[in-house]
């Protein structure tokens, strides 16, 4: 579907710069790419990689049919009123927390804009992202933005109403792993461990645990139980989670998460 398509991302720095990687990988041939920035020095890295650097926005919006904004939330509006190129009628991809759908088409008419929120594991290939469109879009456009995100990682098409879950539950998700798997290893050094192979022993048991969640298709209290032998110590350790209130912990700060994401819409 990507093949004969021109793309253009906006903004090349942690996301987009993911983004970039991940497309590159997977086979779009540099010659398809269009990058701006205004770090020079971003536009150059990637210019080495055979991709085209765009003298301006304008210049992406002649030649790209796909156009990804990876810029900040208040960029977002005045980027589309400057690439909107009714001759061409590209399709619009923004990442950008906050900024809704309507927010996006009030930038021309009838403009084609998808809205995204991947995570930031998106880096080592492995982002949740999901995707939701506007009023023109068709279900090509959807497909395109799910062959791009799934370039590095995994995609679902959800409806715009529950994107401040996601937020939640995916999007502010590898911290909360992160601080898990730092008092994992933690735990590991009070008992002897040296740091570095108990975060290697955290970060994998974690890793494996999620692909099984993935891959096995079961239910994750029934994986749960499979490693909770009776009178075990597992079954000691998740005891006491429950005592200490993680489930409810865990629920609360998603819980937070998604009431600041709906105080940060526009």
């Amino acid at each position: 579907m990507l093949a004969d398509k021109k793309i253009g991302i906006v903004g090349i720095g942690n996301m987009g710069g993911a983004i970039l990687d991940g497309i590159l990988a997977e086979g779009v041939a540099p010659e398809q790419v269009f990058v701006y920035d205004t770090d020079s020095e971003r536009v150059a890295q990637a210019v080495g990689r055979g991709v085209k650097a765009a003298k301006s926005v304008k210049d992406i919006a002649i030649n790209c049919d796909i156009i990804i904004l990876a810029v900040k939330p208040g960029k977002i509006v005045p980027a589309i009123q400057d690439l909107n190129n009714k001759d061409k009628s590209p399709l619009f991809i923004s990442v950008a927390v906050g900024v809704t759908i309507a927010d996006m088409e009030t930038g021309g008419e009838d403009i084609r804009v998808v809205r995204t929120m991947p995570n930031t594991p998106a880096v080592v290939g492995e982002a949740m992202t999901a995707i939701c469109g506007g009023s023109g879009t068709n279900d090509a456009d959807l497909a395109a933005a799910c062959e791009i995100f799934g370039m590095f990682g995994k995609t679902a098409v959800v409806d715009e109403g529950l994107l401040e879950a996601v937020a939640g539950i995916s999007g502010c998700a590898p911290a909360y792993v992160y601080m898990f798997i730092e008092a994992l290893a933690d735990a590991g050094v009070l008992h002897g461990m040296p740091r570095k192979d108990s975060y290697t022993f955290a970060a994998q048991a974690v890793l494996g645990a999620a692909k099984m969640v993935l891959e096995t298709g079961h239910h994750p209290g029934a994986l749960k139980d499979a490693v909770c032998s009776p009178g075990g110590a597992t079954i000691e350790a998740v005891a006491e989670l429950e005592r200490q209130g993680f489930r409810g912990a865990v629920i609360d700060a998603v819980d937070a998460a998604v009431h600041k994401a709906i105080a940060m819409k526009s």
